[in-house]
């Protein structure tokens, strides 16, 4: 009964704050204007810059900034307990995430859609565009190489996910060409394609599973067998590749022909899950013995290898709480979309309490959901079967939950077991409604991977941006093509992909989180500076944001010194490459505090520099 009071409980919250806090800022702090021209519409050049309907617009934004964090994060804080999970995820979208997409959304649309990094020019100072783009092209490329990498362990350890995922390509591009070439209607076709989808889910999962086990190279030598490492070529290694391949494709296409329609469908796709799932919570207190907590609320007795949860949770929650990457969603792409200025509302402020209601159903699942029991997949039965312990009783309960998080060692949960523990524990809710197991489980996967697959072309697309930017201002021409751009993108992505984990290439998606959180978090404390400044120059209240914009420049850097320099840092443990981009990122932190502090007394009440002259050429024809 806890699990229904508290979904029950986010969700009139979350409703409250839209229409209370959301409405405030958009009517009297950012004052949206129906009637102001939009840079889609000023600008539409038929291939970035295309004037979309508010909903296809929600659908892209809210999948682009979802994509897997909402899960992997709050999957692994509940490590420390679901209850401060759950706080920080509720209290955070409400009054730190949502003002920070929302500013970000506005500041970027009243720049003729110019990336946060070029608004940060215009707001502060010169200077400061450099230092953005220096850092968002950091965490641009963490999000490519994670992202791909989660998609890849889900392809790997699901291979039942595989060909509905692909399959959504095709179906994406057909409503593209259908709807912007001959002026068709999208809601229909998506419906139809989201049934599609929904009847390859089942294919995939009874039919039709794609593993490339067989193509593994086993790793040389009896000692890297004894220690247990993967394979060297490894499924994960092969289906990332497959991706960067498939992310500079869709990369440099108008966003017409895949980026919107996929986005629109999964957007359909997600609000489904989420129907089944809630209904899943609202039954399952009346199944069995009911849907109860198997996590502590509170772990006061964790690993001693695992870090403090002050002020780690904060970081490792991003996406589901505040994210910085949203900032470059909202301003590299939404913003040039956005067909009407009030519009900004409810795709900024709106789609991030909808962001933060996913983490909170992450949360219950693998807190609860997982204590139904966990599977494994019979490739005979083509089929996920219980999971039996050594006496031959399934595992449920409590010692459920432990296969995913009592493993006794902060290093030994893996991003497979993380992601597992989700999905596995969705689907044991949506067996309330009578959803076949393995069913559930193919729907869990496919929407992860899914998501993940928006947020990872988004990123290189955005990549694109930033490098084709820093290619200009230092006149290396080449790169200011499009294709060289994303191919800058691509591989830099792959490459911090391919980070040894714990078991070999391609599995270091843990190791990687903490320094994606860390730099994430900082991009969202510089994003806040920009609002602040946007807001001081035109004369607008600034202290409901000065706390949140505080907090999320002070403890990344608490946690990057920590993971740097610590008694188990990077240093200490001889990860260069990370420590080196901590350092780095750090470095650009404290320089661009030191310029907005240097230029508040002088911005205040002043405007910004205006913006370049249109280019009089036509625009292309879509």
């Amino acid at each position: 009964m806890t699990t229904l009071l508290l979904a029950i409980g986010t969700l009139a919250a979350y409703l409250i704050a839209y229409r209370t806090y959301g409405r405030w800022l958009g009517r009297r702090v950012f004052r949206l204007d129906a009637g102001a021209r939009t840079p889609g519409v000023e600008v539409n050049d038929g291939r970035d810059y295309v004037p979309t309907k508010r909903s296809v617009v929600f659908g892209h934004h809210f999948t682009s900034i979802a994509g897997t964090g909402p899960i992997i994060g709050p999957a692994i804080a509940v490590f420390w307990g679901w209850l401060p999970a759950l706080l920080w995820v509720l209290f955070g979208s409400v009054f730190i995430g949502a003002v920070h997409d929302l500013g970000a959304l506005v500041v970027s649309i009243r720049s003729r859609g110019q990336t946060i990094g070029e608004a940060a020019g215009r707001m502060i100072n010169g200077r400061v565009r450099f230092i953005f783009l220096g850092v968002l092209f950091m965490i641009l490329a963490l999000v490519i190489g994670i992202f791909g990498l989660v998609i890849a362990v889900i392809f790997a350890r699901y291979p039942i996910s595989v060909f509905p995922v692909w399959t959504q390509i095709p179906l994406a591009v057909a409503i593209g060409l259908w709807v912007y070439k001959r002026g068709g209607n999208l809601l229909i076709p998506s419906l139809i394609a989201l049934a599609i989808m929904y009847g390859t889910v089942y294919i995939g999962a009874y039919h039709l599973p794609v593993d490339l086990t067989a193509w593994e190279i086993p790793a040389s030598g009896t000692a890297a067998a004894a220690a247990g490492s993967s394979p060297y070529f490894n499924a994960v290694v092969i289906w990332t590749v497959l991706l960067l391949v498939y992310c500079f494709i869709a990369s440099v296409l108008p966003v017409w022909t895949l980026l919107q329609p996929r986005d629109y469908i999964n957007s359909f796709k997600l609000l489904l899950a989420l129907g089944i799932l809630l209904a899943g919570l609202l039954i399952a207190p009346f199944v069995g013995d009911g849907l109860r907590f198997v996590a502590p609320a509170f772990n006061d007795n964790p690993p001693a290898d695992a870090p403090p949860i002050i002020p780690f949770l904060f970081v490792t929650v991003a996406c589901g709480a505040v994210s910085g990457f949203h900032c470059l969603v909202s301003s590299g792409t939404s913003s040039k979309q956005i067909r009407c200025e009030t519009d900004a509302l409810s795709i900024g402020y709106g789609a991030m309490l909808l962001e933060g209601g996913l983490a909170v159903i992450v949360i219950l699942a693998c807190c609860a959901g997982l204590g139904w029991g966990v599977h494994d997949y019979n490739p005979g039965l083509q089929r996920y079967v219980p999971t039996l312990d050594a006496a031959g009783a399934r595992l449920t309960g409590e010692v459920a939950w432990a296969k995913y998080y009592g493993a006794g060692s902060w290093s030994s949960m893996t991003l497979p077991k993380k992601i597992g523990g989700f999905i596995e524990g969705g689907a044991n809710i949506m067996t309330a409604v009578r959803m076949p197991l393995t069913m559930g489980i193919g729907i869990m996967a496919v929407l992860v991977a899914c998501f993940a697959a928006t947020t990872l072309d988004t990123a290189t697309r955005l990549q694109r941006y930033v490098i084709t930017e820093i290619a200009s201002a230092l006149r290396l021409t080449p790169l200011t093509n499009r294709y060289a751009a994303t191919s800058v993108a691509v591989v830099t992505g792959g490459v911090i992909a391919m980070i040894a984990g714990p078991t070999g290439p391609g599995s270091g998606g843990l190791i990687l989180w903490p320094i994606f959180g860390a730099v994430n978090q900082l991009l969202a404390g510089l994003a806040f500076m920009v609002v602040c400044f946007y807001l001081i120059r035109h004369d607008r209240p600034v202290r409901f944001i000065v706390l949140p914009m505080i907090l999320l420049i002070v403890v990344p850097a608490w946690v990057l010194y920590a993971q740097i320099f610590g008694a188990q840092g990077w240093l200490a443990g001889g990860r260069y490459l990370l420590a080196a981009l901590g350092i780095a990122t750090a470095m650009l932190q404290l320089w661009m505090v030191i310029e907005g502090l240097l230029m508040y007394r002088r911005a205040k009440g002043v405007a910004p520099e205006p913006l370049p002259p249109l280019d009089p050429r036509p625009a292309p024809a879509s």
